[in-house]
């Protein structure tokens, strides 16, 4: 039971904003009246019914991608990376610097006939638009310069690996989107 001190204690409503003075047998009421608390306690119930329709929709909406769409959203987080890793160095292909222009993460390898390399590193860098889109990759130029930036033996290790198949699961695709995402924050 709570004594009366003769002190008032006043508070603000939740619901109207308006000061009241709290009864000192309710030291824990947040709101100046019952119709108040009536009003707040709909406003928190349809708060709570969005929040959970929300999540059930988000919920649903994942349940319907298929491998495809999780392959693609991979694509473009790794894409994103890779533009992000390689912002202060030379397009690959022909050397021009990348401040100020449009860049593509171009794969040496191509992902579709070599889909092993799809979400290899070492296989994707940072390329100039006319080289990637207009001349394929200036695949000739990349290839003279892709060793002397990762090395040969990468380079080698490279070549063996394209030819492996890519046999990668929604779980694993989901993993990949989440660490490179992770690598993107950092």
């Amino acid at each position: 039971m709570v004594k009366f001190t003769g002190k008032v204690k006043t508070k603000r409503c939740k619901h109207c904003k308006e000061p009241f003075v709290v009864n000192p047998k309710f030291p824990l009421q947040f709101v100046c009246s019952w119709g108040c608390g009536l009003a707040l306690s709909k406003i928190n119930k349809s708060k709570k019914a969005a929040k959970e329709s929300k999540e059930a929709t988000k919920v649903m909406k994942e349940g319907l991608l298929t491998h495809k769409d999780y392959l693609k959203m991979a694509q473009i987080v790794f894409n994103i990376y890779i533009r992000f890793r390689d912002k202060d160095q030379k397009c690959i292909s022909c050397d021009c610097s990348m401040a100020g222009r449009k860049g593509d993460a171009s794969h040496y390898y191509a992902s579709g006939s070599n889909p092993a390399l799809r979400f290899d590193p070492d296989n994707v860098h940072l390329s100039c638009v006319p080289c990637n889109q207009f001349k394929h990759g200036n695949l000739i130029e990349y290839g003279i310069r892709l060793p002397i930036r990762i090395g040969v033996d990468r380079f080698e290790a490279l070549a063996e690996k394209r030819n492996e198949p890519l046999k990668i699961t929604i779980p694993e695709l989901k993993e990949l989107i989440k660490i490179y995402k992770q690598k993107l924050k950092q």
